[in-house]
């Protein structure tokens, strides 16, 4: 078994954050080393692979804002295809140099830290072991797949797929019946797609997606992206930092509804509307997340949208009933291009399991309530998530009192303290995790945001000759307050969702995000930096202790 004991940072993950990482240690002077389960970078985009993947993000923000990178690279869409984000995955790879630097194919199992040596000791499926003085987990907020609970799940003689872990050549669906569970945004994407070639295609829906059109554009020119490379470029990129997800187009302030006349929301709400993209949603009213009135006035527009591509009425009932299952945004909204036209195709059958549930899967297909088994040739399922918690939790991952963080999560409730720390397990970071920004901040942003603070921290740490750095459990309980009682304004646990882990059965219901906006996050994480970090407890290697 190989040992590296003088490890100064380990970065787990190499998707935006472990990539942003990984180049700005280095060139810091740690000596540091990258472990990735997958077998390329990419992250998220390493593993989806399922058909018509392709990111809710526009390129504009969706790319890290070193201009050594973005000054070459051209993008070919306003939203990327999985494709074309491997292609600058890989591009990213060449440009920094970091493939020397990681070790793919090594999932990291367990880690635990020796308060001695102030050192974590990783242990990997690989049996590489290392032992360095901290440890960053750039995992994300969507890496353990959820499977359903549904009898005969493991009998079913098709095919059958995780849209996380699809197959890695593809699975050709042309002429085949197709049944797909779950309508979140890789369900929406992959129902697009079978639509086009399955010979039938039974979709088992259990909350209808709130889904806005994406408006794609292609190709994006070279000559466009050069000009605004010149002009536009550092200005977006600096603007991220001054809106609430973290793009380059904000959220009315709240009160901005009441402000206007009904005829100027109703024109507000179509202009959003014909921008595509998330500007419908998170360029809009702030007001709907907090006002039941506000709300219904945005589904209402919604709705109509909708009905007006979807011909049949009990498909029009089924997609976009007139009474929300959920307050509008309060789950997470996905993109679509041609979603809604799918069901108007005679092939396609779309079954409510509220009303007719899924009994058992068994060899030939999809049993439902009412006795039918939908036989199938293929089986999506597009399930989601043990999301946000679950990415750092899956790892066996034990602090000071040797506990395992996600016994101590499932037992107490989350606790972080910044949303990248966590109190008993020294040492330890993680952007874009439990109690960030994650989930209403656009991934890069996030990543880059949080990723200079915690590099900014080691800089710290090693300037004055810090060797342990914890969160105190009184500044963790002040973030959970304060984080709880920012969600609880909201309307988010009027939905049914993984923001609060909702969508796991058995887990705990509470907010697994900061949703008080980035400017307000960043403010608050800068203040315990300016504070030299206040909030953590500090140890020298003279065990000389700085509570702060």
């Amino acid at each position: 078994m190989a040992e590296h004991q003088n490890l100064d940072v380990l970065i787990v993950g190499a998707g935006f954050s472990g990539v942003y990482q990984l180049h700005k240690l280095r060139k810091a002077g740690f000596s540091v080393k990258l472990f990735e389960a997958g077998s390329d970078l990419g992250g998220i985009w390493y593993w989806n692979r399922y058909p018509g993947a392709r990111v809710d993000s526009e390129y504009l923000i969706y790319q890290l804002s070193l201009e050594e990178l973005w000054g070459d690279w051209n993008w070919t869409e306003k939203f990327p295809s999985r494709q074309e984000l491997v292609k600058y995955f890989k591009y990213v790879d060449k440009k920094l140099d970091l493939s020397c630097d990681i070790s793919f194919d090594t999932r990291v199992t367990s880690a635990s830290f020796d308060t001695n040596t102030n050192r974590w000791s990783v242990f990997t499926n690989t049996r590489v072991t290392v032992k360095p003085h901290f440890m960053v987990l750039c995992t994300g907020y969507a890496s353990k797949p959820l499977f359903p609970d549904i009898p005969g799940l493991g009998t079913f003689q098709g095919a059958m797929h995780h849209t996380s872990l699809w197959p890695e050549d593809g699975l050709d669906m042309t002429g085949k019946r197709v049944g797909i569970i779950g309508t979140g945004a890789s369900g929406v994407q992959t129902i697009q797609e079978a639509g086009l070639v399955a010979a039938h295609l039974t979709v088992f829906q259990r909350t209808p997606n709130t889904a806005v059109a994406m408006m794609n554009e292609r190709p994006i020119s070279v000559a466009m992206q050069t000009k605004m490379k010149e002009e536009i470029y550092p200005v977006i990129f600096k603007r991220r930092e001054q809106t609430f997800t973290g793009a380059h187009y904000d959220l009315l302030p709240l009160g901005k509804f009441y402000d206007m006349s009904p005829e100027e929301r109703y024109l507000f709400m179509d202009e959003s509307w014909k921008q595509g993209g998330f500007h419908f949603w998170l360029g809009s009213f702030s007001d709907m997340f907090f006002d039941q009135k506000v709300n219904d006035e945005v589904y209402a527009f919604w709705r109509k949208k909708v009905l007006e591509r979807v011909r049949d009425p009990e498909m029009q009932r089924k997609l976009a009933p007139e009474k929300p299952q959920h307050p509008f945004g309060a789950k997470r909204v996905s993109l679509e291009q041609w979603y809604y036209e799918v069901f108007n195709q005679p092939n396609v059958d779309l079954i409510d399991i509220n009303e007719n549930p899924i009994v058992e899967i068994t060899p030939k297909g999809v049993k439902t309530q009412d006795g039918m088994v939908h036989e199938l040739d293929v089986l999506v399922l597009a399930t989601g998530f043990d999301a946000i918690t679950g990415s750092i939790s899956q790892i066996d991952i034990k602090g000071m009192d040797g506990v395992a963080i996600g016994d101590m999560w499932k037992q107490r409730g989350l606790s972080t303290y910044l949303g990248m720390t966590v109190t008993g397990y020294p040492n330890m970071f993680f952007p874009y995790g439990p109690h960030g920004p994650t989930a209403f901040c656009n991934g890069p942003t996030c990543a880059e945001i949080q990723g200079n603070w915690i590099i900014d921290c080691l800089l710290y740490l090693r300037q004055h000759n810090y060797s342990r750095i914890d969160a105190t459990s009184e500044a963790s309980e002040a973030w959970v307050k304060r984080l709880t009682d920012i969600f609880s304004k909201g309307l988010w646990y009027h939905a049914k969702s993984w923001y609060t882990g909702a969508n796991v059965p058995g887990k705990r219901l509470e907010s697994l995000n900061f949703t008080g906006g980035l400017p307000l996050y960043i403010d608050l994480i800068q203040e315990s930096a300016r504070g030299g970090y206040a909030g953590f407890t500090l140890t020298s290697d003279t065990d000389t202790r700085a509570r702060l």
